[in-house]
């Protein structure tokens, strides 16, 4: 079977050639294999990362689930109150620092966060000004040049899914799991609770518009991402009911009735969030089910809960595993994660979140052999 082939039988929950295996290296490990700056590909698109990731994911010879690292915009209808335009406001061998302004009647309007682009990991954005020790005006800035443009259409979605081809599948992000991501937001829900009802009805209604654009669509994605990291952070599993689940819920209705499989990614502690999408929606794929201390989940208890309605995709240490751990480390993981969760298909092995920038190739590749060899039905 094809990397494609064998996803699409899992995910209608058929027994394929044999596990699929997609180890989430969405971004540091694409990144240092181009040999360029961080900053190059995050910031002046030189690869986008994505185009960075397909390429890694044909490197690898993986089963890609390609969940949302394509930034594809959906119709907006939003009236911006300003032209917000980007400025480097600081640039040393390290990192690249940027920051928003508009100008209004010759005055420049600063914004109070900034974009920090380090020359070898993934960038931090919305970083306080004081973190940085950053003035409230610069002293000194550039304009942001020499962005390559990305085609974000139903154009640039086509190219995507043909450039990533049979080597997996292609998702878009419609809507998130996660609508509290921070202490900021946490407090103020509980100053202003009233702010999220109207935001649930606002949520639905952007679930059924942006859902009917998309079956207009001549191609279309092979998966909707309705997900969103740390959903359990900051949100107990009666606020995901009342605010988040709503318009998730009906985004997986929506999909399910068009036959479009639908994906979770929430990493962090995982476990109320498995139970709720298995026993409250036809969701069709969850992951990365991170084991303690970063999640709660344990693979084999949640297979025997919930693996005739979902399709469990994880969960592999990534760091004691997959960054730190010998390739023999990795094969016996490997195995330990075939053997909780293979039985009657709806598996995909994976890792439990995103892998370092450092994890040695020869542990990716392990990881993939043996959920080819070990992992057949």
């Amino acid at each position: 079977m094809t990397s494609r082939e064998r996803l699409l039988k899992v995910l209608k929950g058929e027994i394929p050639d044999c596990v699929p295996v997609a180890p989430d290296f969405s971004n540091m490990i694409p990144a240092k294999r181009t040999g360029k700056p961080f900053w190059d590909l995050y910031l002046y698109n030189d690869p986008p990362i994505w185009e960075a990731y397909i390429d890694c994911a044909k490197f690898f010879n993986i089963d890609s689930m390609m969940d949302g690292y394509f930034p594809f915009a959906f119709p907006d209808n939003t009236v911006q109150e300003h032209d917000w335009q980007t400025a480097i406001i600081c640039r040393d061998p390290e990192k690249i620092v940027t920051r928003r302004y508009y100008r209004e009647s010759g005055r420049i309007t600063w914004h109070d966060k900034v974009n920090v682009y380090p020359v070898g990991d993934p960038p931090t954005g919305n970083v306080s000004l004081d973190k940085l020790e950053l003035p409230l005006v610069p002293p000194e800035w550039e304009p942001l040049e020499g962005v390559k443009p990305v085609d974000r259409s139903p154009e640039g979605l086509k190219k995507v899914k043909a450039m990533l081809g049979d080597q997996g599948l292609l998702g878009v992000f419609m809507i998130s799991t996660n609508m509290i991501s921070n202490p900021e937001m946490l407090f103020d829900y509980y100053d202003n609770p009233e702010k999220l009802d109207a935001q649930v009805e606002k949520r639905m209604a952007d679930v059924e518009s942006k859902f009917a654009w998309l079956m207009s669509l001549d191609v279309k994605p092979d998966f909707i991402c309705v997900g969103g990291s740390g959903s359990m952070i900051y949100q107990s599993p009666e606020f995901v009911r009342k605010y988040s689940l709503p318009a998730v819920k009906r985004a997986i209705e929506l999909a399910t009735a068009a036959g479009i499989p639908t994906h979770v990614h929430s990493c962090g502690p995982e476990k109320e969030l498995v139970k709720i999408m298995a026993e409250e929606t036809f969701l069709t794929v969850i992951d990365p089910l991170e084991i303690s201390p970063m999640g709660d989940c344990n693979l084999a208890e949640l297979k025997r809960l919930y693996g005739k309605k979902l399709t469990l995709k994880g969960n592999l240490h990534t760091t004691e595993v997959m960054l730190k751990g010998s390739v023999q480390d990795v094969i016996n993981a490997s195995k330990k994660a075939i053997d909780d969760a293979k039985e009657g298909g709806r598996f995909i092995l994976s890792t439990g979140d995103q892998c370092g920038r450092d994890t040695p190739f020869e542990n990716i590749f392990a990881m993939v052999e043996t959920a080819r060899t070990y992992g057949r039905y």
